[in-house]
């Protein structure tokens, strides 16, 4: 294996440990139990979403910015941690089967992919939960349309 097809190999496990971020949000399903109007509705949902984030503290049309979402240099990193791990293997390995390069270049390769996918992995779960607060505010939203004669699901 020649350094051009690690290093291409690299790069690819490199892209695809990067991850991507999953955009996540929930919305309340709200209906006029009272007859409400549409503009009612409209207004009780205006009035009640500051309600809400005066009492929840987080607010759903403006959110905080991710303090730790996932990033090319996470992943580079763990990509870097598995190349050299497996290459240290894949030449030990290597040597005693008689070509101690080619174990090292196989370990490196296939160490890299593994901890990229990893990460990858853990980015993707870490960008799948739910903003800190929005709990609260949808309890909040609840809670205010529901004593203004609304059901919310």
């Amino acid at each position: 294996m020649n350094h051009r097809k690690i290093r291409n190999t690299l790069v690819c496990a490199l892209l695809l440990g990067a991850g991507t971020m999953n955009a996540w949000a929930q919305s309340l399903m709200i209906y006029p139990a009272a007859g409400q109007s549409p503009q009612q509705q409209q207004q009780d949902q205006y009035n009640c979403h500051g309600w809400s984030v005066q009492q929840s503290g987080y607010d759903p049309s403006n959110p905080p910015a991710p303090s730790s979402g996932p990033s090319f240099g996470s992943a580079s990193k763990e990509v870097l941690k598995g190349g050299l791990r497996g290459a240290a293997a894949g030449a030990a390995i290597g040597a005693i089967a008689g070509d101690a390069g080619k174990g090292a270049a196989i370990g490196a390769v296939g160490g890299g992919m593994r901890r990229g996918f990893q990460e990858r992995d853990r980015q993707q779960q870490a960008a799948s939960a739910p903003p800190p607060g929005l709990d609260n505010y949808n309890r909040a939203m609840k809670s205010c349309l529901g004593a203004l004669g609304y059901s919310v699901n």
